[in-house]
């Protein structure tokens, strides 16, 4: 047996989800008969992020299956393996791959997962500091690499919804990369917080969140989007020329509302990252630069940890927008 949460949603359409801590058995952890399971995984550490709160309301977009563990990032130790890259002890981390939405994930003390989709923990970092940087940091890094697929090496990025903890990590990456960066948030007394992750300048959102031409000045070689709408619509049309805007959130907004100018008059693009279903060598090499361009030390200031039994409450105060930077999850006692 083992602690864990569970989300189960009520059969009728748009009932209540029940949301439980509970003990669960081997049996209740494996996952549906058509996903891999050839792992076990002792979880020492998950995250909370904006999927896992919205599983936590029943939201059936997130929680795919009922019940559901959530939790889309695990970290821990392999207690057993028939997967022939695994072996018990091995340290492993799984950010996504249907974790915490078509399958169990992170937030109980055991999970049985696909061994195709594991990345080893790097030896520089704690698990602690694994699930801290988790999907944010793992996104994060994705975009980085996005700019570099397209050529953008350095000159002046934006990076929008810097307060978060996506937003944070990106605001260190880019510049250990050497870029120069502008943070963009709502919260103004955190401006000093952003300067020391490694932002030049910071503006407030309003600057971006509003309507914006089809063509503005140009400022920005590139932009880390986490936050969609508006803000990414202005940030388009301040592109300079052969710039990219990589797409990888929406805090704010699903919806785009633009024009072809930016595209067919600057050459700018648009790139997207989905780190939920990305291929195993690029997990594995984003996981690598993480662990040669992220310091520890950065982990700690965007990450917060929080005892398992605190998941459901802080789900909330995220989901209201009241937490800020990354909140990791200690699955056994805090530390």
């Amino acid at each position: 047996m083992t602690l864990g949460w569970q989300i189960t949603r009520s059969a009728a359409e748009g009932g209540d989800a029940t949301v439980a801590l509970v003990d669960l058995d081997d049996d209740a952890l494996h996952p549906p008969a058509d996903q891999g399971g050839d792992v076990t995984v002792d979880v020492t550490w998950s995250s909370l992020n904006y999927k896992d709160a919205l599983a936590f309301s029943g939201n059936p977009g997130v929680a795919r299956i009922s019940p559901l563990v959530p939790g889309i990032d695990v970290v821990g130790t392999v207690a057993a393996s028939t997967h022939a890259a695994w072996v018990a002890g091995d340290r492993v981390l799984l950010n996504g791959a249907g974790a915490g939405e078509t399958r169990h994930g992170g937030l109980a003390g055991r999970a049985v997962l696909d061994g195709d989709t594991l990345v080893a923990t790097p030896p520089v970092f704690t698990d602690a500091h694994a699930a801290g940087i988790g999907t944010a940091g793992f996104t994060a890094m994705l975009a980085v690499l996005a700019l570099e697929r397209h050529a953008i090496t350095e000159g002046d990025v934006l990076v929008t919804g810097a307060s978060g903890g996506l937003g944070g990590f990106a605001i260190a990456l880019l510049a250990r990369a050497g870029f120069t960066v502008t943070a963009s948030t709502g919260r103004a007394e955190h401006a000093a917080d952003l300067h020391e992750l490694g932002a030049s300048t910071v503006i407030d959102r309003g600057e971006l969140d509003r309507e914006s031409r089809p063509l503005e000045s140009q400022r920005f070689d590139a932009v880390v989007d986490t936050v969609g709408g508006r803000s990414l619509a202005t940030a388009l049309a301040q592109l300079r020329q052969g710039g990219a805007a990589v797409a990888c959130g929406n805090a704010a907004s699903a919806a785009l509302e633009t024009t072809v100018m930016p595209f067919i008059l600057r050459g700018v693009a648009l790139l997207g990252v989905n780190s939920t279903v990305s291929a195993l060598p690029l997990r594995q090499q984003a996981w690598r630069r993480l662990a040669t361009d992220l310091d520890a030390v950065i982990v700690d200031r965007i990450a917060r940890p929080i005892p398992l039994a605190e998941a459901r409450s802080a789900a909330a105060e995220l989901l209201a927008g009241r937490v800020r930077g990354r909140l990791s999850v200690s699955i056994g006692d805090l530390p």
